[in-house]
């Protein structure tokens, strides 16, 4: 009797780029890379907690905004934290630029590879590595969340957690996320949820009950930090 073969391994589509987009590529990355180099050590950081308990933990599962992508880079960087970025010509960049500062990229999103990719973060979970989603991405629409880290929550046991980074200044580029890029010596505020814990084997309903539950927490660390930012300095986060 012959024994089946183990499944193949799942991979991230291959993009190609032509000349041009390999140029860009190269510029944006070491671009974003320098401006992040050069702001990281002049930010003034305040971090809360919901429950009280270590601001990270590894292996778990982070969630958080698109438009927070680079104040989480400078926060988290040379963790090993795996991020998943799409397969994409924007998250090319992304993926380029965050894996300089010691992050590990997952490429696949939910429009394309997002098989391949949940594969990938479950291999990084199971590496004792944390791993991060941007969950409204890769296009949006803005702070409506992706079902990914719900479904890897339930597959692996591990402990969901959200959080958000508001910013007291903050260049916000005119892009679908409202991207963030803190201006030099800004107070920066992340609010880190409580965990959400989310058992095995869920039924459909069930799985959207926690769904909704994860959309409440990101919405709830996002309004707490943001409304802490303002009242502390007057100014929209």
């Amino acid at each position: 009797m012959t024994t089946p073969a183990a499944p193949a391994e799942i991979k991230a589509e291959k993009l190609v780029f032509t000349p041009r987009q390999r140029f860009l590529l190269f510029l944006i990355t070491w671009l974003g890379y320098l401006a992040a180099r050069l702001i990281a050590p002049t930010l003034r950081w305040v971090v809360e907690v919901e429950d009280g308990n270590p601001e990270y933990v590894s292996p778990a599962i982070y969630a958080f905004w698109h438009r927070c992508v680079f104040p989480a880079m400078v926060r988290y960087r040379n963790r090993q934290i795996a991020v998943m970025t799409s397969s994409s010509f924007d998250g090319e960049y992304i993926a380029r630029i965050i894996e300089r500062f010691g992050f590990v990229a997952v490429r696949g999103s939910s429009s394309r590879g997002a098989v391949g990719a949940l594969v990938g973060m479950r291999r990084e979970l199971a590496e004792r590595r944390s791993v991060a989603f941007t969950i409204d991405g890769p296009r949006g629409p803005r702070y409506v969340a992706k079902p990914g880290p719900v479904l890897l929550a339930s597959k692996t046991g591990l402990p969901l957690h959200a959080f958000h980074v508001a910013l007291e200044k903050a260049w916000v580029l005119n892009s679908w996320d409202a991207l963030m890029i803190p201006k030099p010596f800004s107070r920066a505020l992340v609010v880190v949820s409580r965990a959400v814990n989310v058992p095995p084997d869920l039924t459909k309903p069930e799985m959207q009950n926690y769904h909704d539950e994860m959309q409440a927490t990101l919405d709830r660390v996002r309004i707490s930090a943001e409304t802490r930012m303002i009242a502390a300095t007057g100014r929209s986060a």
